[in-house]
């Protein structure tokens, strides 16, 4: 039988904050880039096929 002594954790917001507090190494980039980044590449290429497409 399984082991009844560890009972699992109830769903709560309060075990994400828990995990979501932990620092971890690496670069740390805003979501402001992230979002920026691929949207800018979108607009250039869409002005390439405009300005450069025969």
């Amino acid at each position: 039988m399984a082991d009844k002594k560890a009972a699992p954790l109830p769903a709560s917001s309060g075990g994400l904050m828990r995990f979501f507090e932990d620092e971890t190494k690496g670069f740390k980039i805003d979501p402001k880039i992230i979002v920026c980044i691929p949207m800018s590449l979108i607009v250039v290429s869409w002005l390439i096929e405009i300005f450069l497409a025969p």
